[in-house]
């Protein structure tokens, strides 16, 4: 139908009034006059871009040349669009092609611009592991057709998903994005090979990309060109003698990404913390799982998951018989090289990363201080900032005066013995406790000098004040229901679970009122693997973040605990001490011979003894494999030899027991500061 025939079907429609009564009243209804504009689309101007290797691009031009202003590192034309019923055109819209970002996007990015030194917040970025290398972060090289070899850095990909083997790059000098496959990428060390030096001289533009790549990659390496003096064409000379001579001292292992660039996990750019173990970020959600699944451990006795990222499926064992670490093949193809994974399948035994460092590559580093990191990492690991506990001024030795001490689930008096060989004068030790041979270890060993009160919840206010005021409160809730190793835990609300209310509510009738300037310690005590959400409400009831402590290193066994209290100085370091047994050998009885020199975490079940599922037992006696003793396991944990032997009790009900109980040498490294506080012998 033409124009002029819709014309005059419309205006013959609605032409004539129409009269209509309604409710007695007549109305008439003009006709609605409809006007239409036909839109009128330009000229495609992207008709003639095709692509290549990832990229688009204009044909007949080149990078440098005439008419590269037009070409595809610059924002694209926009359209221009009119719309019905509109009588003045309106803004355009850009329709730029996908492979194609806008200089716009660059500001809406800037703090991803290669020059930029802070850390990306924002939109949560998708990582690259599809194994061809080329994290986020790299410093590389481009290869678009038409123009010479142009550096860039490799940025986040924007949506959920990457294609395989894609990249998205932003160029130094302009700071335009693309999208390249990785065939067409080299890296920045390759810089001999990819540098142009008719481009350098030609192209202010490309310049200006050499002078920003190489002044980030210095950064990284630490190398200064302070002897410039401010003279940018003399710094610009240093910088090229740096690149072309290796950029030693570090080389191009220098000017890797910064730890703090990505998430070792997960590849996310939004970094919550630094990995404590590898030159690496973790980011909220891998920073969660990491402290839930770092300290997880099979029946095999190996780690559940990576040591990298606390995941994986696929994973490979290290060989050394006193490491449990498991790394992943996501890790180790795409942090270290492609195939990485398949190659060490072919080594046996294959030392971890962590037992030999000196194997690192690629962008996998191991920290240097990862022992000290670790420890930090699970010191304020809650996300939450408390006010500091209140510092009490240690007392002149005249004016100290014996201790008085409240230990709950007190097991089998651990807190009484280390008391006792620290050389404190105890003037009362009232302990709750329901197990009886942990009552009878206790009552024995200590000549009935402990006042043993049962179950903490018929504790009152009253018995409070009747017994008190007590100097010290202790105790260690039951982790069953809190560990992630029991399938059926119930939680911190539901069954034993509940009883850490019981330590609180103690907690808050016995801390002093703000007048009182009388000295209060307290200690809580529990399992490391438990649910984030349970660590954070204690940490949120008790008003403070945990240390974590492992026994290992004091000890033959493994034995890692979380600590909240206001004890001082407990956030120093670990030491062992002359007295300490820390190789498993120092703790066997004559003619057996270890196998390992430390043993996996003891607990209450018999098969923990074994170094693994099927693992192989710990003790060579008669040239046969041997369980530990009970006075091995004894002093393993630091108790004297035949400490736990009363009442004729078994070798499990020794080893239950035992199991349950404190390490004596941490316990004896966070008691001993009171030593400035109350009387000794």
């Amino acid at each position: 139908m033409s124009d002029s025939a819709f014309s005059d079907t419309t205006s013959n429609k609605d032409s004539a009034f129409h009269n209509k009564e309604h409710n007695g009243v007549d109305l008439t209804l003009k006709p609605c006059e409809v006007r239409l504009t036909r839109i009128k689309k330009s000229k495609n101007v992207y008709d003639d871009v095709t692509e290549e290797t990832g990229a688009f691009f204009k044909e007949g031009t080149s990078r440098g040349c005439y008419g590269w202003e037009s070409s595809l590192r610059q924002k694209p034309q926009a359209r221009t669009v009119f719309q019905a019923g509109v009588s003045t055109w309106s803004k355009p819209v850009d329709h730029s092609k996908k492979g194609l970002e806008s200089q716009d996007e660059g500001s809406e990015e800037l703090s991803l611009s290669p020059s930029s030194k802070t850390t990306p917040r924002g939109r949560r970025k998708q990582a690259y592991q599809d194994g061809k290398g080329f994290l986020t972060g790299e410093l590389v090289w481009g290869k678009v057709k038409g123009f010479s070899w142009w550096p860039g850095m490799v940025m986040p990909w924007k949506t959920k998903s990457s294609p395989p083997g894609m990249r998205r790059v932003e160029w130094f000098g302009d700071g335009m994005f693309s999208e390249i496959y990785t065939d067409g990428l080299l890296t920045f060390a390759a810089f001999n090979k990819c540098f142009c030096k008719n481009s350098f001289a030609s192209l202010p533009v490309y310049k200006e990309a050499i002078y920003q790549i190489i002044e980030l990659a210095g950064e990284r390496c630490g190398k200064s060109f302070a002897q410039a003096e401010g003279n940018k064409e003399k710094e610009l000379k240093l910088m090229l003698d740096w690149a072309f001579e290796g950029f030693l001292p570090t080389g191009p292992e220098g000017f890797l990404p910064p730890g703090m660039y990505f998430c070792l996990s997960c590849g996310s750019t939004e970094i919550e913390v630094q990995h404590p173990l590898f030159e690496g970020g973790l980011c909220v959600k891998c920073k969660e799982n990491f402290i839930e699944t770092l300290y997880r451990y099979d029946e095999d006795g190996y780690q559940s998951y990576c040591t990298i990222c606390c995941a994986g499926l696929e994973v490979i064992l290290c060989g050394n018989a006193s490491c449990c670490r498991c790394f992943c093949k996501d890790c180790l193809d795409i942090l270290v090289s492609p195939g990485t994974f398949d190659k060490l399948k072919d080594i046996d035994p294959w030392s971890c990363y962590m037992c030999q460092p000196s194997q690192c590559a690629g962008n996998l580093q191991l920290r240097p201080d990862w022992s000290v990191k670790v420890q930090d990492f699970f010191v304020n690991n809650s996300a939450m900032e408390f006010e500091p506990h209140r510092v009490y001024p240690s007392i002149p030795a005249d004016q100290r005066r014996p201790i008085k001490v409240l230990s709950l689930f007190d097991g089998i008096a651990t807190g009484y013995l280390v008391l006792k060989d620290l050389g404190f004068k105890i003037e009362r030790y009232i302990a709750s406790e329901i197990c009886e041979d942990s009552i009878a270890v206790g009552m024995i060993k200590h000549e009935g000098k402990i006042e043993y009160v049962n179950d903490v919840r018929t504790i009152t206010r009253k018995h409070l004040a009747e017994w008190g005021p007590f100097d010290l409160l202790i105790g260690g809730s039951p982790c069953n229901d809190l560990s992630m190793v029991n399938p059926l835990r119930k939680g911190l609300f539901e069954g034993t679970g509940r009883l850490f209310f019981e330590f609180y509510r103690i907690l808050t009738l016995l801390k002093p009122k703000e007048n009182d300037d009388r000295p209060f310690f307290w200690l809580f005590e529990n399992v490391v693997f438990m649910s984030a959400n349970d660590k954070s409400d204690i940490c949120r009831f008790l008003e403070c973040n945990p240390i974590l402590v492992d026994a290992v290193k004091v000890s033959p066994a493994h034995r890692a605990r979380y600590f909240w209290g206001n004890l001082p100085g407990m956030n120093r370091p670990l030491a062992t001490s002359l007295d300490d047994r820390a190789s498993l050998q120092d703790c066997l009885e004559v003619g057996r011979t270890a196998k390992f020199d430390k043993v996996r975490t003891i607990t209450t079940k018999s098969n923990s003894i074994r170094q693994g599922k099927m693992g192989p037992l710990p003790v060579i006696m008669n040239g046969k494999e041997d369980y530990l003793w009970c006075t091995e396991m004894e002093q393993i944990f630091g108790f004297p030899k035949h400490y736990t032997d009363v009442n004729n009790m078994g070798r499990m009900q020794r080893q239950r027991v035992l199991g349950r109980s404190w390490s004596v040498p941490v316990i004896r490294h966070l008691f001993a500061p009171l030593k400035d506080y109350f009387e000794c012998e």
